[in-house]
This record gives C-alpha cells, structure tokens and sequence, in this order.
C-alpha cells in the first residue's frame, strides 16, 4: 500500500512541478502557438517516462535469471548451497523480510546483487567466483549488503527516480525540440494564424535534447545509487556484524587492485551489485575506501 501510494503521489508531484514550470515560463502558450498539445505532451512524457522504468522493475528478476543463466537454491544440494540459503533466511528474518530467492551464477568476477519487483518478489544471486575468493564471513557481509538493499526498498525507489527523470527528459527535451525548430525554420502559420506543423529542427532538436538530458538525468540516479551503497552498508553491519562487512570490502579492494575479472553482461543491474569497477560521476558504487571508513567510524 505504501508503494502504490508513493507511486501515485510522485506521479501527482511530478505533474505539479511540470506545471509550474511550464506556466510560469509561458511555455504552455507557445507550446500551443506551435500546434501541441501542452497537455497531451506533459501526460506523453508521463506514461512514456514511468512505462520504461516500470516495466523494467517489474521483469527485473526474470531479466537477471536469464541474462546471468542463474541457478536458483530450489532445494540445496551441498553444503555450499545450504549454507547460503540458511545465511540468507536469517539475515532476512533480522531484516524484518520475507524471504527472497537465493541463486548462484558462473562467473569468475567475484560480485553479488538484489533485484526484483518488490520484497514479497526478491531474488538474492551470488557469483561462483565470490564463493572462490572470499571467506564464509566476508560472502556473510556480502549477502547481508543485498538483503539491505531489498529492506530498503531501493529497487523500488530508483525506478520511482528514474520514472520522474524520464518524464522531464522526454517533457523538456520535446520543447526544446520546438524551439529548434522554430529558430531554424521561423514561425510557419496558416491563414488562421496557427503552426502548420514541425519540421526537422523538431526531430533532431528533441533527440540531441534528450541525450544530453539523458546523461544529466543518469547523474542524478548515479549520485543516488551512492548514497543508497552506504545506507545498504550500514544495514548490514547491523544484520550480521560490522567485521564482516568491512572484512567484504576489504577483500573486494584486494581483488580489484589484483585486477579481478569483471562481468557486465547486463549493466542495468549494475547498480545493485556489491561491487563495481568504475570511479567517476558515473559510477554507481562509491570508492571502496570511502565505504570502509563510513563503516569504521560508525558509532
């Protein structure tokens, strides 16, 4: 019930703050001068911007099974795989939340995520190769971080954020478009004094508009996606230990720094991994170093 109502109170928002942009600008009168709809345009930019988001949310889980061919912990068969989904049982039971699948996948990067369209709907997968180079308590930080991340709701909230961005990136890349148009090609009315239509400014102002404001949108999500690391990390030093969280970190920073394999075969998931190997604005994972210290000096 939470969910639907933040749901329906960011779409309510996002028409709110459209609104008063647009009319505060007097974009609406030119917007219709030029033959658009400024309505039909601000509920397009809605359902085009939430569709996306959503619809990746919600086959989120059926994505990554495919996409990492996961093998999902039905009934264990070793004592590996028991381990696991005993660890995993627990921790979400302290977490306070049902619990999620638990799989394992091939691959010799040593990494683990949380996806899933909700927690009733949770999958918690691990890499062959995190179980290879990590101890049992550190592979315990590990899976904690995921659970975490599945307690706070953040595959939720970022497909909220990313909804919101993409309905101003399509909303304002479309203007933007229109006043592309309108300086390359002037004011084309008919004998009514109305716009007879846009042209190619339109098309290719709205497309670069949109890239552009694509890439300033996936900032945003970035710089969220970093502050969610550290309250995921935070999290499950409360869940299994502190020493076993900084003892994961720890143990990634040292296979990172032996120039560890990475595997990216789909970057959508990038965000909830445990780890990933980029530095810079775009990343969706802070400095490792910086989320030790964050842990360490937690009172």
């Amino acid at each position: 019930m939470k969910r639907i109502t933040l749901f329906a109170l960011t779409n309510i928002a996002v028409l709110v703050v459209i609104s008063i942009v647009v009319r505060a600008l007097g974009l609406d009168r030119w917007i219709g001068a030029h033959g658009v709809s400024y309505t039909g345009l601000m509920v397009m930019s809605l359902v085009i911007g939430f569709t996306g988001s959503l619809f990746s949310l919600l086959i989120s889980k059926w994505m990554a099974i495919r996409a990492y061919s996961i093998e999902l912990i039905k009934t264990p068969s070793n004592s590996t795989e028991q381990w696991l989904v005993q660890t995993v049982r627990e921790q979400s039971e302290r977490a306070g939340i049902p619990m999620p699948d638990v799989g394992v996948y091939d691959s010799p990067e040593a990494n683990a995520f949380a996806t899933g369209r909700s927690r009733n709907s949770a999958l918690v997968a691990v890499s062959s190769g995190l179980l290879q180079q990590m101890r049992q308590r550190e592979v315990e930080g590990v899976l904690a971080h995921e659970v975490a991340h599945i307690a706070n709701g953040d595959m939720v909230t970022m497909t909220l954020l990313q909804g919101i961005l993409n309905t101003f990136v399509i909303f304002f890349s479309r203007v933007i478009g229109l006043l592309v148009d309108s300086f390359l090609q002037g004011n084309r009315r008919d004998g009514e004094g109305r716009s007879s239509g846009t042209g190619i400014g339109f098309f290719i102002g709205s497309l670069v508009a949109q890239i552009f404001l694509g890439l300033l949108a996936s900032l945003i999500v970035m710089a969220y996606s970093r502050r969610r690391e550290f309250a995921a990390d935070a999290m499950a030093a409360r869940i299994e230990g502190r020493d076993a969280m900084v003892g994961a970190l720890q143990r990634l920073k040292v296979i990172h720094e032996g120039g560890g394999v990475l595997d990216d075969r789909s970057a959508s998931l990038a965000a909830f991994k445990i780890s990933h190997n980029y530095g810079n604005w775009f990343s969706s994972h802070p400095p490792l170093d910086d989320r030790i210290r964050a842990l360490q000096q937690a009172v």
